[in-house]
């Protein structure tokens, strides 16, 4: 009877380590995501998982991928797809790049280090945060691989000049400019769960600890998390002796509310690469943005975190690009999941899709193997897609390949 048994069945080699035992166990960035919540404390998870107010814009931004249906062709021949793309005169392997997340350390220590590298290797570009958790020199450091550097242009002009110098310096391509945070919107969810940046220790946060002893051992044995790519050159040479509360507390005190296109011709004159304009939500700012010279936009509402009641981004796409798509590379964020996503952000006409979230929650479920996984998804979800399209090349994903279905 065993014989018989071993003919016909293989056993599963056992898995040793715990982190491949959990990714194993997921198919999609809702299975990641669902890790992440319960590897990660509720206010870490409530941070990289929530949005502004009621999170109606959140769920809008998904809602709106589920809307769009695939019309697909068939008996075509699609044995070879190529899923490439280029975007600001640069060859991608597919329409996706990852967009800067800030505070990347709350999920796992290794941060926008484990991304950068999991990026290089997938041949993504990767976008750093001016509030990221890893200086613009360690990312460089760790990564071959094409990268932008996210800039806010803060009060302190100074500190952003020096900011976008070493990021000039250390070979990043492009700066991503956010201009949807004149005052920071409120995370309701955060204040529910008492979680701030840096995460301070009280009574409830202790005890979410205790639940959560794999996070909480990585972040007591791993050095103090601060803004390390917002801070100046002096500063993150002795980031060590840096008080993380207060640096936490002058960044806020950055944002300006005065910022105005006249701003973006000052970044121009301190920056000779391509400027991409990222927080754009309607046609008239997307007409002023090429009229301000810029290379690109990203079509975005910071994934429902700012603005809540926002448009979600993919009914921006179309009007948008019938505007301005042939004066700059239209681009877009927010409810990006899987490859299929990608390929209607595609079809409605964007060079390609900006993703947070999805390698956030690879990161807080599986760390730099979370992130491998992710990116191995989107690229087999995109060129199935592709496939199952009809569709060859990208450029034959076109507005024909997809409709909009009744609400």
């Amino acid at each position: 009877m065993l014989r018989t048994l071993r003919s016909v069945v293989r056993f599963r080699k056992f898995e040793l380590s715990p982190v491949a035992r959990r990714l194993g166990r997921c198919a999609s960035v809702e299975d990641l995501r669902e890790v992440a919540r319960r590897r990660l404390p509720r206010g870490v998870f409530g941070y990289i998982d929530g949005a502004a107010e009621d999170e109606r814009t959140q769920a809008r931004n998904c809602n709106a991928f589920h809307r769009l249906e695939f019309r697909p062709r068939v008996l075509r021949d699609v044995t070879n797809v190529d899923p490439g793309v280029t975007v600001l005169g640069r060859r991608h392997p597919l329409p996706l790049i990852l967009a800067p997340t800030g505070f990347s350390r709350i999920a796992d220590s290794e941060g926008e280090l484990a991304v950068a590298r999991a990026a290089a290797r997938a041949g993504i570009t990767y976008s750093l945060s001016t509030l990221g958790t890893r200086s613009i020199e360690e990312v460089a450091a760790v990564s071959s691989g094409p990268r932008w550097f996210q800039v806010y242009v803060w009060k302190d002009r100074g500190l952003v000049a020096e900011l976008v110098e070493r990021a000039r310096e250390s070979g990043y391509e492009a700066l991503l400019l956010t201009v949807d945070v004149a005052v920071l919107g409120r995370r309701e969810r955060d204040v529910r769960l008492g979680f701030t940046l840096p995460p301070q220790l009280g009574l409830d946060t202790f005890v979410d600890g205790i639940r959560k002893p794999g996070w909480t051992w990585d972040f007591l044995t791993s050095e103090p998390i601060i803004f390390s790519s917002a801070v100046s050159r002096d500063a993150a040479d002795g980031a060590r002796g840096v008080d993380a509360m207060g640096l936490a507390q002058y960044v806020n005190e950055q944002f300006d509310p005065k910022l105005a296109w006249e701003d973006v011709d000052w970044l121009r004159s301190i920056w000779d690469g391509p400027i991409v304009i990222k927080g754009i939500q309607t046609v008239d700012d997307a007409v002023l943005a090429a009229d301000a010279g810029a290379e690109g936009i990203v079509i975005s509402n910071h994934g429902g975190r700012q603005l809540d009641d926002a448009p979600p981004t993919l009914e921006l796409m179309q009007p948008v690009v019938d505007a301005v798509g042939d004066r700059l590379d239209v681009l877009i964020d927010g409810g990006v999941r899987r490859g299929s996503d990608v390929a209607k952000a595609v079809a409605l006409g964007a060079k390609a899709c900006l993703a947070g979230r999805a390698y956030f929650y690879a990161l807080g479920a599986g760390g730099e193997r979370g992130v491998d996984l992710v990116l191995k998804w989107f690229d087999e979800g995109f060129r199935r897609t592709m496939a199952l399209l009809g569709a060859r090349t990208v450029d034959e994903i076109t507005p024909e390949s997809v409709r909009w279905r009744d609400p």
